[in-house]
């Protein structure tokens, strides 16, 4: 069955499906049944979302980029935490072997295939440690700051768009350098950090709190590139609201060599909230704090 979704994948027009999906899914025809069906299947937990009622949402993917509650997503209590920007369940975790990034066996890709940038800043990476995590659809769509930074640079680069569910991710190559994306390059205390928001099959948009929506509808053919100068960088702090899907999809993490020490109770199919703790700041590292 896992093989005919593949193939299936590979014969669909990806970007005129899922625009279709997403411009059906922004209507109000058949919305509070859509929601309570979706509901119902995945097991969204209401009580949880600033609006209970499915009444209260002007489309379904009003709903799907609902907002929580004040205080569901607590943030740990230690100073040098790292924290989880999105719930899902981790995909992959662990050491970037040089510039290789883990994907699933016998596939990894390169940071930066991944990042779309120059040699020299996909160096910046080389060693150090990345973190994958899923959105499934039942998921809160919004993506979190791990570590409080400012942005530098983001990059939005035009690619496929696959699944990115466990079955896709075993067995497509390079999956996630491969479909459209939007990068942010940040700087932290600890060093450069980078978050990869990948879009996927029926991903209806990708947007960032500072600049909206940026996919779909970017106006120029290949990959687009804004750096925010010095004196007019945004720096967003930990948990700080980044970005958000219009349907499921998964966050790529990277930190330096040295940066930070993941969670060792972590593994690949770790379910985890947005605001846990998914490493701390390296204890050699001159910004740690105790």
């Amino acid at each position: 069955m896992s093989r005919l979704f593949i193939l299936i994948q590979h014969l669909l027009p990806h970007h005129l499906f899922s625009r279709l999906v997403g411009w059906f899914m922004g209507r109000r025809l058949w919305k509070n049944w859509l929601i309570r069906t979706f509901a119902k299947r995945y097991g969204v937990d209401f009580s949880e979302a600033e609006r209970e009622d499915a009444r209260d949402y002007e489309s379904f993917n009003d709903f799907f980029t609902r907002r929580l509650k004040p205080g569901m997503r607590p943030l740990p209590a230690e100073l040098n935490a790292i924290v989880q920007p999105a719930d899902g369940a981790i995909s992959q975790l662990g050491p970037i072997k040089g510039q290789q990034i883990f994907q699933a066996k016998g596939h990894d890709y390169s940071c930066q295939a991944l990042l779309a940038c120059s040699e020299v800043e996909a160096k910046q990476f080389h060693n150090g440690a990345f973190a994958t995590v899923y959105l499934s659809p039942k998921d809160y769509h919004r993506v979190h700051m791990p570590y409080t930074g400012t942005l530098r640079s983001m990059i939005y680069v035009p690619g496929s768009l696959f699944s990115v569910n466990p079955a896709t991710t075993a067995a497509i190559p390079g999956l996630f350098a491969r479909n459209e994306r939007v990068v942010s390059l940040f700087d932290t205390e600890i060093g450069p950090m980078a978050v990869v928001l990948v879009g996927a099959m029926i991903v209806a948009s990708i947007e960032t709190s500072w600049a909206g929506q940026i996919c779909p509808g970017r106006s120029k053919p290949g990959v687009e590139r804004i750096d925010y100068p010095a004196d007019n960088r945004i720096t967003l702090q930990t948990g700080d609201e980044l970005g958000l899907f219009k349907t499921g999809s998964t966050v790529i993490v990277l930190f330096a060599q040295d940066a930070i020490q993941l969670e060792q109770s972590l593994t690949a199919g770790s379910n985890v909230q947005m605001g846990q703790l998914l490493a701390r700041i390296h204890s050699s590292n001159p910004s740690t704090q105790n």
